[in-house]
């Protein structure tokens, strides 16, 4: 057997050390006990008032949107949602969302073009729920369309990725002006399982993915496809403060440029994901 140098030794250890960090990671924003999309909407918006249906087929309760005001700023609230013990979960697909529930977000969307309303998106889904039935009702259709969609609205969009960001289940609300995630939130093409069956056959190897798969907040950032990491440092309500005063800055300043620019910026944004840039290898944290 061949023996390793110490360069050789340094980098499996740091190797090892970060998947085992980054699956740690994955563990606790996956734990029953970390705080939901509706957690944080309750402690930063008042008099939320939701709207359901997609006037097509139902009303899929993995995503739940409605009007509500972010200080003295009305805007359109649209957030998946993983629910709360078992029933809760199972009656949401945890958090995985149906055609209807892209196409009732689509909705709300639209509605708030007509009035003029930001747009507000808490992503949390592992993707899209992956049942015949949703295949049959056209998933990917649904996902596409509010894609295309959400670069033609001209109204300000902010996404937030409140734990995970799950394949295009997440990308169909993330078509945002800004784009943030919360400090041990992912954000990913594939979950680790997923990864792991499609490369070696096994999903008893997502451990080993997570690393391939550089879907930390820092590496996703890094990468210049989020536009800010936001700390989790602190009381939960001290996180939702700095969420909301995060959003209603970007507002304020969004509120400044002209529709057709809003439109044009995030058109511009997206095509320069890839792009090589100077960011730091650790990201400033708002």
């Amino acid at each position: 057997m061949k023996k390793l140098d110490e360069d050789e030794k340094s980098l499996l250890q740091k190797r090892i050390c970060n998947v085992s960090t980054t699956w740690r990671n994955i563990q606790a924003i996956r734990n029953e006990k970390r705080f939901k999309s509706l957690d944080l909407v309750k402690n930063i918006f008042t008099d939320f008032f939701e709207l359901h249906g997609d006037r097509y087929f139902g009303d899929d309760k993995s995503i739940v949107g409605g009007i509500t005001y972010l200080n003295d700023i009305p805007v359109t609230l649209i957030c998946q949602y993983k629910g709360k013990g078992l029933p809760d979960s199972q009656d949401r697909q945890f958090g995985m969302p149906l055609p209807e529930g892209y196409r009732k977000a689509l909705r709300l969307m639209e509605q708030a073009e007509k009035f003029n309303r930001p747009i507000i998106c808490f992503i949390d889904t592992p993707g899209a729920y992956p049942g015949v039935n949703a295949e049959a009702r056209g998933q990917a259709e649904a996902i596409a369309r509010n894609l295309k969609e959400m670069f033609s609205l001209t109204v300000p969009i902010i996404s937030l990725v409140v734990s995970e960001g799950g394949s295009g289940g997440a990308l169909a609300l993330g078509v945002a002006n800004k784009v943030y995630m919360l400090e041990k939130a992912i954000y990913s093409v594939v979950s680790p399982e997923g990864c792991a069956s499609i490369l070696w056959k096994d999903s008893q190897k997502a451990e080993l993915a997570s690393e391939y798969l550089k879907l930390t907040a820092d590496e996703i950032y890094n990468a210049g496809i989020v536009d800010g990491i936001i700390s989790e440092k602190g009381s939960f309500i001290e996180l939702c403060g700095r969420i909301a005063e995060t959003f209603y800055k970007d507002i304020l300043q969004m509120r400044c440029r002209s529709r057709e620019q809003l439109k044009n910026d995030r058109k511009i944004k997206f095509i320069n994901i890839g792009m090589l840039n100077d960011k730091l290898d650790t990201a400033d944290m708002v």
